[in-house]
């Protein structure tokens, strides 16, 4: 009898072929992946690709080269101009405006531009935002309004100030310190994420009513109103009108409006009232944040309201109405 043939085993397949073998399989599954989601991203842009109309009925008036948006109530006393700040307009402050004009003032609330429903004119950074304040403040005729700027808001306020001090009677940093300190400069959103990939990202996340609430929740608070379909469409649709998404953008390259310590520093010298409010829950910015700003600029100490976050104005529109009125009652006692 022969014996069977003996098994001949398989031959081994070298490390660095079963590397290459492997690494060439990671590469066409990313290369797929890569022009699967390029595609799908395309195609999803053109789809949303419609712009949102501006809402009709809206009140504007020339500010410099910017024509520009702005709410009013209340017709008689000291005018007081409200000065927003990132990612808002002139209806966050429909919880403390009429507030204010019921005390008996004439409150004015602008479309910084870049944001709401003002003209888009680059750019967008924190000169041309004071300017168009200024300019704002001269088309309306108002005669030495306060100005309270909410949180990068204090950077155009303070600069507005700066470039005419004789146009304000006093100047409120409201959950802000003015400083100019990179945030948003040269993010990775806009660095790593090119298009058509980082458009399909903020329309997705700008349609998504779950991560609007859960930011304006987390910004806000557990006191703020909840945000029904029109409080939505208030945070939603100015950034879905013409410009809209270019103008983004562009202030998020630029980084959030801010001035240098020195520039804020000037505040101080001028003889003009300064006022300083925190959320006592504010975590954007360290709990010395208030105290410091106060002190740089020349205001007393800064009034903290318990319990609220960034949008005091949403969540303590009574307290930070009273911190107005304290202000303005300053100015009305200056020489």
């Amino acid at each position: 009898m022969t014996a069977p043939p003996a098994e001949i085993a398989p031959p081994l397949i070298p490390y660095r072929s079963r590397r290459r073998r492997w690494l060439r399989r990671v590469a066409k599954t990313v290369a797929v992946a890569f022009v699967a989601s390029t595609f799908l991203s395309t195609a999803y842009n053109a789809a949303t690709n419609a712009r949102d109309s501006v809402p009709a009925g809206l009140t504007y008036v020339q500010a410099g080269d910017v024509s520009t948006r702005y709410r009013e109530w209340g017709s008689s006393g000291t005018p007081i101009v409200l000065v927003h700040g990132f990612v808002e307009s002139a209806d966050t402050w429909q919880y403390l405006a009429p507030l204010l004009a019921a005390q008996g003032h004439r409150v004015y609330a602008l479309d910084i531009d870049g944001w709401g429903y003002s003209q888009r004119v680059a750019p967008f950074d924190v000169g041309h935002q004071a300017r168009q304040l200024d300019a704002f403040i001269e088309a309306l005729h108002l005669a030495k309004p306060v100005l309270v700027g909410h949180s990068s808001g204090a950077a155009v306020a303070a600069l507005a100030v700066l470039d005419k001090p004789g146009d304000a009677s006093g100047v409120m940093f409201l959950d802000g310190d003015g400083l100019a300190t990179g945030a948003g400069q040269k993010t990775p959103l806009t660095h790593l994420f090119l298009n058509p990939y980082r458009t399909t990202l903020m329309r997705l996340a700008v349609r998504s009513d779950t991560v609007i609430r859960a930011i304006y929740g987390a910004t806000c608070g557990s006191g703020c109103p909840k945000l029904d379909a029109a409080g939505l469409d208030q945070w939603r649709r100015p950034l879905e009108v013409p410009g809209a998404e270019e103008s983004l953008w562009s202030m998020v390259n630029l980084g959030v409006a801010g001035l240098p310590p020195t520039r804020l520093a000037e505040l101080a010298t001028l003889p003009i009232p300064k006022a300083v409010v925190f959320g006592g829950a504010d975590s954007s910015y360290t709990p010395n944040s208030p105290q410091t700003t106060a002190t740089r600029i020349g205001a007393p100490a800064p009034t903290i309201i318990p319990g609220a976050q960034h949008l005091t104005s949403v969540n303590s529109p009574a307290a930070v109405a009273d911190a107005v009125a304290a202000l303005e009652a300053r100015a009305a006692d200056s020489p």
